[in-house]
């Protein structure tokens, strides 16, 4: 006689699913799968995963000035094959020499290169990863306010930026006309404007 096959029984509304892993890789093993110049391509306990050498962290900056313009910058990112609207934001010990310099200390010096304005003030907002499921990046955010134009910006010898300062009141506005001209827009913008529009309040 034949028999009836046992059906799964699927986890309810409030049982947590077992999570799966790869048994050909114990936990806690690291393997280095490509070495670039700047990217590492490694597995973490069967993860495949980015690192990038030589940097101690990154800092981003959400930069307004005395006129309550928000500063953005603009250039083309290689991976996405497009232009890009994003924060101001750097490497943090990536200059020989300079491995050890502090975060607030890359802030400024970023922030004075690629859009010409120095900081009198700088506050930590936050920090945190920012593609956990891909890369081991974790960024640190903070607001410039008290901008001094010193320069015109630009990038470093390798880059070719293009700054923008739009009122902090159409900026979603103004990244939406770019966006609709086929620039793509960083999300991390949203994150600086709402805490650039708090510091206003």
């Amino acid at each position: 006689m034949a028999t009836k096959k046992k059906k799964e029984k699927k986890p309810g509304k409030n049982e947590k699913k077992t999570k799966k892993t790869d048994a050909t890789k114990p936990a806690g093993s690291y393997e280095v799968i490509a070495d670039g110049r700047y990217l590492r391509f490694v597995t973490r306990d069967g993860w495949e995963c980015v690192e990038r050498k030589g940097i101690t962290g990154i800092v981003v900056m959400a930069a307004l000035t005395e006129n309550d313009e928000f500063v953005l910058v603009e250039q083309h990112r290689t991976p996405v094959g497009a232009s890009v609207i994003e924060l101001p934001a750097g490497l943090v010990g990536d200059i020989p020499g300079e491995e050890t310099e502090g975060f607030e200390v890359a802030a400024r010096r970023e922030l004075v290169e690629e859009t010409g304005y120095e900081p009198r003030e700088l506050r930590l907002l936050t920090a945190g990863p920012i593609s956990p499921g891909m890369s081991s990046e974790s960024i640190h955010l903070y607001l410039a306010l008290g901008l001094k134009r010193v320069s015109e910006g630009g990038g470093d010898a390798t880059e070719d930026i293009t700054v923008h300062t739009v009122p902090l009141a159409e900026v979603e506005q103004w990244v939406e006309n770019r966006r609709a001209e086929g620039s793509l827009a960083d999300p991390k913008i949203y994150a600086g404007l709402y805490f650039a529009r708090k510091a206003r309040a």
